[in-house]
């Protein structure tokens, strides 16, 4: 995906309709997506790969740009003429999004497409110590592709995380996930409830995390609770709370990827997985802390933790 800012102040309100009129200051354009996630973890000093569909237009040229600008390898990333790139516009005024703007699909690819695709994706797997799925419900993530990505990890023995949004998916012998409490009831298959206080009391909380490591199988679960910080859910083992690290929120847009990114990276890295968790903790503090699509560097990381 491709993420476009239009950024500028608001003075009036128009004669036309009772909306506001945004005096443009500045435009700029970021990776979104599973792209952001590769970012993050470039940002973080680590050597990412991307795999997806990218459209053969001008907003794709423009996404693989700033990619290979970045140093991510986009060996995996098919252009496809069948589908336009996914582009999300979001107009501020004054640190405050009046509107998002968005073109995109819910895409069907053909079976010769997905199989040249699930090709491509094997033999980086190989070349990779670590491998994030990360789905925003487009098409691309089907049960095949997730079929010959956990074949290849489980030969090379490295972690799979797995950032869901198609709840259907069988992800049996990933290293964890990361649904937000909202995703994680909803994959559950139970009618979410009021958050409590302290999630380490919260009774529907915990049945979640159980419920889904049966479902999924991951080797540990963490549910991402904004504000409460995360809940790590293991088996055989008490749930852990982790308290959120985040000083001013100021967009909370990206916060997900910049977890599943610096938390996978700290796996390959050699961290057992409550280092990883608390250092996606402190990593996702940083960059709700920017304004828009954000990732974190070494630098600010050790700071913000100073």
């Amino acid at each position: 995906m491709l993420d476009r800012y239009i950024l500028g102040s608001v003075h009036r309100i128009s004669p036309e309709a009772p909306v506001p009129v945004v005096h443009v200051a500045q435009e700029k354009s970021v990776p979104g997506g599973s792209a952001n996630v590769a970012w993050n973890v470039v940002s973080l000093g680590g050597h990412a790969s991307v795999a997806g569909m990218v459209g053969r237009d001008e907003a794709g040229r423009e996404l693989s740009g700033l990619l290979k600008k970045r140093g991510v390898s986009l060996g995996s990333a098919l252009e496809s003429t069948e589908h336009p790139t996914t582009v999300k516009m979001r107009i501020i005024a004054d640190r405050q999004q009046v509107v998002r703007v968005d073109w995109e699909d819910r895409f069907k690819y053909s079976d010769r497409l997905l199989a040249a695709f699930r090709k491509h994706l094997e033999g980086e797997v190989a070349m990779s110590g670590g491998v994030i799925l990360a789905d925003y419900g487009k098409g691309v993530l089907q049960q095949p592709v997730v079929d010959a990505v956990l074949r290849a990890a489980a030969k090379k023995k490295v972690p799979v995380s797995l950032d869901p949004k198609d709840f259907g998916l069988h992800v049996d012998g990933i290293a964890f996930a990361t649904p937000n409490r909202k995703e994680a009831f909803a994959a559950a298959g139970v009618p979410e409830t009021r958050p409590h206080d302290d999630p380490l009391a919260d009774e529907a909380l915990l049945d979640v995390g159980k419920r889904l490591l049966a479902k999924w199988r991951p080797q540990q679960l963490m549910i991402t609770l904004g504000a409460h910080g995360m809940l790590l859910v293991y088996r055989g083992r008490k749930p852990v709370h982790v308290p959120a690290r985040a000083r001013e929120v100021f967009d909370v847009s990206g916060a997900g990827d910049t977890v599943i990114a610096t938390c996978t990276l700290a796996l390959a890295a050699g961290a057992s997985f409550e280092e990883a968790a608390d250092l996606a903790n402190w990593a996702a503090g940083v960059v709700v802390g920017k304004l828009g699509t954000a990732t974190c560097t070494p630098e600010e990381l050790l700071n913000y933790m100073d």
